[in-house]
């Protein structure tokens, strides 16, 4: 089976027949992938589909029990057959690694630039200090790093953005001829990511070095990368150019990856969400992996594993009814991708249900000096309405959601919720802190933070019921079924502990939890950042469910606009505590008026064939 697609015959790296597995237990299926001198790749696929411990296997650092078979060529240096002193040889100088968390790939005890000296010292011409010294800065400004005191740094005085630049200098301080990439921008805030995607790109350019881009993000890889591997299920789906996978995705699974992102340029009626999960290679063994979760599996897709074959040049798919069912493939596309029709402008002579005026949070920072993360920020929320509040980490949103339910009092300003001042939770009367607290609720980016590992789903929900209406006979079974199918989850779910759920579904019983007390207003922050493309969408759509429903009014807090442009009616933008830019969704993210705005906007992963909303 050929899968080096437009290969020279000659590329830097061939993986051929690389099958992973845990014992006896397949991870992966053999697949094979070809990286030409200079080309830029990416392995896309949501979290399970093996795409880091494919990585991990061309690297040669797979986790102990964890075993590859198959072959990994470099340069024509069989890199499986070398033993592990041979391998140190290769792993740095010529094959480099960069991961997801920059925090945990620097050492914690270690100065920035001590990281970069250490993949110095093998070389002849670094053996004294002040060589290196000069290289280390050199190899910071590289990276776009010229504060000269980066290097005196630990890396918890660093951002994630700076740490990630530190940690990819000191992947390239031995000038590899391969980067591996592993959702490298995925940790930071999209402004960062734009950044860090951008320095790669460049880097890779400059130096003519090859890379492989690991990433959930189909979006990402088509305005970064110039072939595309498909990995769903431990096999291979698609692979093809870039720009022709986007242009007309051949496989289900890669169509259903790419409407599952939230489009930045529109807002969608409702976004197409794959359902289900991604299953384990071992439980779909000698047939179709994605049948399950495919509206076109037939017999056929489940009676032997389909091959990953040519269809058009420089084209490949695993799906044996491409030829059948393109056309429909292809009206799905067009259809999910129609505008909704434009949201009605509210009278906003009605009684707002949330009120913030001229607040202000003030926390001690170091040293006794103050640190201002709220400044004078006013904000209404309609009854029923959706807003959206927008801004990097470090802009104040976290603490603005958190001063409105009470879990910080802020230093100044007023806070109405339903006609009650709010600003100080335990200033209030006892009858008018409950109301507030059964009139707003909020949801968090990490839902296994806030359940109880030990308690069950059923328990969590009860003492939701119980504390909404005070008595044990309000959390019935019927309830609790009730509050579960209203997130789109089983009965059966309430026995089922957080350890035992999915990132989505756990978001789905935190969403639950919430909607116990029948809340007029949902505070969500960041509540999709966490999750696979795919859930998202789930995420995404079930919230428009249940504001439709239940006359629900969310303030969505997110630094993403794509995500926020499908959910909210009215956007503010909040930059260093302050609010610099609001109004309706279309007009701002369409028409952007502050330099902020317009650089969040601009931070949107976008291909050549792409343009700025």
């Amino acid at each position: 089976m050929n899968t080096h697609v437009a290969s020279t015959g000659n590329p830097l790296l061939r993986v051929e027949g690389l099958a992973i597995s845990h014992g006896a237990v397949p991870i992966t299926t053999p697949l094979s992938i070809a990286v030409e001198r200079g080309e830029t790749i990416a392995i896309v696929g949501e979290s399970g589909s093996g795409k880091s411990l494919t990585a991990r296997a061309i690297a040669g650092i797979l986790p102990p029990g964890i075993n590859a078979t198959g072959t990994v060529t470099l340069d024509g240096i069989p890199l499986m057959r070398l033993a592990e002193t041979e391998l140190r040889r290769i792993r740095g100088f010529r094959v480099s690694m960069l991961m997801q968390d920059p925090f945990t790939m620097l050492n914690p005890l270690m100065r920035g630039g001590d990281h970069i000296d250490e993949m110095l010292r093998g070389r002849p011409e670094f053996a004294s200090r002040a060589p290196r010294a000069a290289e280390v800065k050199r190899r910071l400004a590289e990276v776009g790093i010229v504060e000269e005191d980066v290097a005196r740094r630990m890396p918890f005085q660093l951002s994630g953005g700076m740490c990630q630049r530190v940690a990819l200098a000191a992947a390239l301080a031995r000038d590899p001829e391969l980067l591996i990439a592993d959702e490298p921008s995925t940790a930071l805030d999209v402004t960062t990511q734009a950044e860090i995607i951008r320095l790669l790109r460049r880097i890779q350019r400059e130096r003519h070095m090859s890379l492989i881009l690991i990433t959930h993000n189909l979006r990402l890889a088509f305005s970064t990368c110039e072939r595309i591997y498909v990995l769903y299920a431990g096999s291979l789906l698609e692979v093809g150019d870039a720009a022709a996978v986007e242009r007309q995705p051949f496989h289900p699974y890669t169509l259903g990856l790419l409407l599952s992102e939230p489009p930045a340029d529109i807002r969608v009626p409702r976004l197409v969400a794959i359902r289900g999960s991604v299953p384990q290679a071992a439980d779909v063994v000698g047939r179709c992996g994605f049948a399950d979760r495919c509206d076109w599996a037939k017999q056929i897709c489940r009676a032997g594993k389909p091959p990953l074959v040519a269809r058009d040049i420089g084209r490949l798919t695993a799906c044996v009814r491409q030829d059948e069912i393109q056309g429909e493939l292809d009206a799905l596309r067009t259809a999910a991708l129609c505008a909704a029709p434009a949201t009605p402008r509210r009278d906003e002579t009605e009684g707002a249900l949330v009120r913030i005026d001229a607040l202000v949070k003030t926390f001690d920072g170091p040293r006794g000096h103050p640190i201002r993360a709220v400044k004078h920020v006013s904000l209404r929320i309609m009854p029923g309405e959706s807003v959206g509040l927008v801004g990097e980490s470090g802009s104040g949103k976290t603490t603005l959601g958190r001063c409105l339910v009470g879990l910080e009092t802020p230093t100044a300003g007023d806070i109405r919720i339903d006609g009650i001042a709010a600003a100080d939770f335990g200033a209030m009367a006892k009858a008018d802190r409950a109301r507030v607290r059964r009139t707003i609720q909020m949801i968090f980016q990490d839902p296994y933070s806030t359940l109880n590992p030990r308690h069950s789903v059923g328990q969590a929900l009860s003492e939701a019921l119980r504390a909404s209406a005070g008595a044990a006979s309000a959390a019935t079974p019927e309830r609790i079924a009730a509050l579960l199918a209203d997130v789109g989850l089983s009965a059966a779910y309430a026995t089922r502990r957080p350890a035992s759920l999915s990132g989505g579904e756990r978001q789905r019983v935190a969403i639950a939890r919430a909607l116990a007390v029948k809340p007029a207003i949902l505070v969500c922050d960041e509540p999709v950042s966490a999750l696979d493309v795919s859930v998202q969408a789930q995420v995404l759509n079930l919230f428009k469910r249940l504001q439709a429903e239940h006359g629900l009014s969310y303030l969505f807090i997110t630094h993403d606009l794509a995500v926020v442009r499908q959910i909210a009616e009215r956007i503010y933008v909040l930059y260093l505590g302050e609010i610099v830019e609001e109004g309706p969704t279309e007009r701002v993210i369409g028409d952007p008026q502050h330099p902020y705005t317009r650089r969040l906007v601009e931070s949107i992963p976008r291909s050549a064939n792409q343009h700025a909303p």
